[in-house]
């Protein structure tokens, strides 16, 4: 059942499914996408468990935040909803962008069980060849302008941006721009060692946007964590390798399914 929830007047939209009483699961998508994109995850899980799947400030059906936000003001923004619903340590599930969420969410609250799906929190390393791209465009930012007037200058600086960024960069709203800069420039791997919920990484092997690189530090930051990877797999790999991931889903939760959680 889709529904509406405000929250300091704002409003997020989110997907309620599974058996009233059960163990709750909030379920996060990555970057540019929404609950839809990750409905498939609550498929497997709503049987047995009720899951919350939600459209994240700026995705989907949700708001989009009013100031340039973090991952902190993500995280508190979804720990209202969790206690707004009176949801008692609910599992985390995160996927890419969602996964930073459940990260700096679960090493600070009570968490008992995580799903890290091609998950982001590790700052991407960046070869001289980014920071060339990036000081060349503040530089052209700055001259363009002066050389071919305000207009014309903008039309090459939107231009150059067009091509040099990625499509989740370039289809993004100017504020969520700003929000993904600052996002993907925090690094999570500090709070990691507080982590105290049961962790499963699930990971494509050839995901590029994500690296595997980056499941092995989280494994072996956080305490109780284990990695299942996918051969062949990239970014989704839970789209890729439904059956497989299915069957970890099955086995990490047996307890739930079984009614001894």
């Amino acid at each position: 059942m889709e529904k509406d929830i405000q929250i300091d007047g704002q409003n997020m939209h989110f997907d309620e499914t599974g058996p009233v009483g059960a163990p709750a699961v909030v379920l996060m998508h990555g970057w540019g996408c929404s609950h839809t994109t990750v409905a498939s995850i609550a498929a497997i899980l709503s049987p047995f468990m009720k899951v919350y799947n939600l459209d994240l400030p700026g995705f989907g059906k949700s708001d989009e935040p009013s100031e340039v936000w973090g991952i902190e003001d993500y995280t508190l923004f979804v720990m209202k909803f969790i206690n707004m619903l009176g949801l008692d340590s609910p599992v985390l599930i995160g996927h890419s962008f969602g996964g930073r969420i459940a990260i700096l969410l679960s090493s600070r609250y009570p968490i008992k069980k995580m799903v890290l799906v091609d998950a982001a929190g590790i700052k991407p390393k960046r070869s001289l060849k980014y920071y060339s791209k990036v000081y060349s465009y503040k530089m052209a930012k700055r001259l363009l302008p002066l050389l071919f007037g305000k207009e014309r200058g903008q039309m090459l600086i939107e231009k150059w941006r067009g091509k040099a960024g990625s499509s989740d960069y370039n289809n993004a709203s100017p504020r969520m721009k700003a929000i993904m800069s600052r996002c993907v420039n925090e690094d999570l791997k500090s709070v990691m060692p507080f982590i105290q919920a049961s962790t499963l990484l699930v990971w494509g092997e050839e995901d590029t946007a994500t690296p595997i690189s980056d499941a092995h530090i989280m494994e072996k930051l956080i305490p109780d964590a284990g990695l299942v990877a996918y051969p062949g797999c990239g970014h989704y790999s839970f789209l890729e390798n439904p059956g497989g991931f299915r069957s970890v889903m099955n086995e990490f939760f047996k307890k739930e399914r079984a009614g001894k959680a």
